[in-house]
């Protein structure tokens, strides 16, 4: 049977050409709220009265971000809950915040929600004598890029640490995006956030941990002994460990660069220097 025949005939009876294709149905336009809505950033809360609600239900929020100059009506408290809460606001430029909400009404002021809650110093120090194990820190000092913050918190639970300790400021929390680079690793990984990161490493020092910080111009990363309660401190990504932080610390661990780049991604130092901590303490022996 021809069946080019039978369409050419059914197209005559029809009035239809016979190379004319069948027109596809239009596609209405999505309301406007609702194509903002889904461009907003997965982890931030959009709204003064959104906001405030999640500030009080005792939601897990990283900071609040609030366009400069705003402080009028309901904003005001929402500040000051923020700081009941010990909750960082941070002023940024209102086109930011209009470009991180994807045009969605944002009153000048946006929470970015945390993944998980976070931790307190005492419970790395209870999960490490839970364990029987000496206590094992990773400390990403002032760590700005949520990927690299994802990856040494997965490399970090990879090998066994107890916790990671960021700071409040100049630094990435636990937005969506780090949750997701850490490829669920924060949700076993306790994360501290403190204020001081000097006066944190002081306090490791006290309570019997070795600091060691990731930086040039320190001794090679397989000499030192790493078998002892220890803490690692990666820097960031601009200006690496601070100088009152790499101050504090009991030494400097250092990787060969071999290359014509001077220095290496914060989470893939941070791995390395990791991995040796590990190899140590589990007695592995080098050939």
């Amino acid at each position: 049977m021809n069946y080019q025949n039978r369409s050419d005939d059914y197209n005559k009876k029809n009035g239809k050409r016979s190379d004319e294709r069948p027109r596809r149905a239009e596609r209405r336009p999505e309301p406007v709220e609702e194509r903002a809505q889904e461009r907003v950033q997965e982890d931030l809360i959009v709204g003064r009265n959104a906001v405030l609600e999640a500030l009080k239900s005792g939601r897990p929020i990283d900071s609040i971000l609030m366009a400069k100059g705003e402080r009028s009506g309901s904003l005001t408290a929402i500040a000051a809950k923020a700081k009941d809460l010990e909750i960082t606001v941070k002023e940024c430029d209102g086109r930011k915040l209009d470009a991180m909400c994807g045009g969605a009404v944002h009153q000048g002021v946006a929470a970015v929600a945390a993944v998980k809650g976070y931790a307190e110093l005492e419970d790395l120090f209870a999960a490490a004598e839970a364990k029987e194990e000496a206590p094992f820190f990773v400390l990403a000092d002032e760590v700005e890029d949520p990927h690299n913050l994802g990856a040494l918190i997965r490399s970090a639970e990879a090998v066994g640490a107890h916790g990671i300790i960021i700071p409040k400021r100049r630094a990435v929390g636990l937005t969506y995006t780090v949750g997701k680079a850490s490829a669920g690793a924060v949700e076993y990984l306790p994360v501290v956030r403190v204020a001081n990161m000097t006066a944190t490493v002081e306090e490791l020092k006290a309570r019997g941990v070795w600091v060691y910080a990731a930086d040039m111009d320190g001794e090679p990363w397989c000499q030192a002994n790493l078998t002892g309660a220890v803490a690692l401190v990666v820097g960031g990504e601009n200006h690496g460990v601070g100088r009152l932080v790499k101050e504090k610390c009991d030494g400097v661990l250092s990787l060969p660069m071999c290359g014509k780049v001077n220095s290496l991604n914060a989470s893939v130092a941070g791995g390395i220097l990791m991995y040796e901590i590990a190899r140590q303490r589990l007695g592995i022996k080098a050939r």
